[in-house]
């Protein structure tokens, strides 16, 4: 398979394993976000160790990647806790598609950090997004508790300069299972002495979801870092929205969540947006 290819089943497979993900989160119920972030990558150190150890080629980062490995923890946390929080406050469709920003905010950091190429058409096609994000937020005098919604968003923008940073880093050499174990122990440790002072006691059902979100995440972490390992985002993001369906049909069968006309309508300028931009850069190839 080429590059380009493998990147596509990559980022096709990193969108169904985090839309597993926010299901767990979901039936996990009543429990702290940053609770629930941590047993999400607890799941992820142990995998990332086990694939470390089995290469035989130890943990090792370069030192010159450490402020990259380091920003692209920092953030990834923040994307984190700002999606758990949309998944409980939201239906899941919205805390999806406002998630999946992300795609779009990879080229605008990715012009900035990683000094790729950025066209107005690709600026008139973010601003698309945007626009579909506003009718999934709907702010209004009538709506002023949008408190879930902006936490969404700010969750797909962070995504993405996390994102950017992934590819930054694996331009560098950093191997894959490198970059997960690192994020992953950051934020476990991150967010460790708020989980001491705070604990929230959880029911073995509570427990079993979250431990079985953080494996789905966990594929999703190693699916993503292999994507954008392997092709630049402007030639893959279309397909991260596959999440989006998934969430709608999952989310209406599994919670009977039912979005309305305009969230609907949201749905398709921010689908439609990251068609015309896979369009649009293979007929520039």
């Amino acid at each position: 398979m080429s590059k380009k290819s493998k990147a596509i089943l990559f980022i096709c497979l990193s969108a169904f394993f985090f839309n597993l993900m926010n299901i767990f989160v979901r039936l996990a119920g009543d429990v702290p976000s940053i609770q629930k972030s941590f047993f999400r990558n607890l799941v992820a150190v142990f995998v990332a160790v086990m694939m470390i150890v089995k290469s035989g080629e130890g943990f090792h980062p370069k030192k010159e990647n450490l402020p990259v490995l380091i920003a692209r923890s920092f953030f990834g946390t923040v994307g984190i806790l700002c999606n758990f929080y949309a998944v409980d406050h939201l239906t899941l469709a919205n805390a999806s598609i406002l998630n999946k920003m992300a795609p779009f905010m990879v080229l605008i950091f990715s012009f900035f950090i990683l000094k790729e190429k950025l066209k107005p058409m690709h600026l008139l096609i973010i601003l698309i997004a945007f626009a579909g994000c506003f009718f999934v937020v709907k702010p209004s005098p009538e709506n002023l508790d949008i408190t879930g919604s902006i936490a969404g968003l700010m969750g797909g923008v962070t995504a993405g300069l996390a994102y950017t940073f992934v590819r930054k880093a694996s331009l560098n050499g950093e191997k894959g299972a490198t970059i997960v174990l690192f994020f992953s122990l950051f934020s476990c440790l991150s967010v460790l002495p708020y989980i001491i002072m705070n604990y929230h006691p959880m029911s073995l059902h509570q427990l079993c979801m979250l431990l079985f979100a953080g494996a789905a995440a966990t594929g999703g972490q190693f699916s993503v870092t292999a994507a954008y390992s392997n092709a630049p985002s402007k030639q893959i993001s279309v397909y991260d929205y596959t999440q989006v369906l998934w969430a709608a049909l999952l989310g209406f069968f599994l919670f009977g969540d039912i979005p309305d006309i305009w969230s609907v309508a949201g749905y398709g300028l921010i689908v439609g947006a990251a068609i015309i931009m896979f369009l649009y850069n293979q007929r520039a190839n």
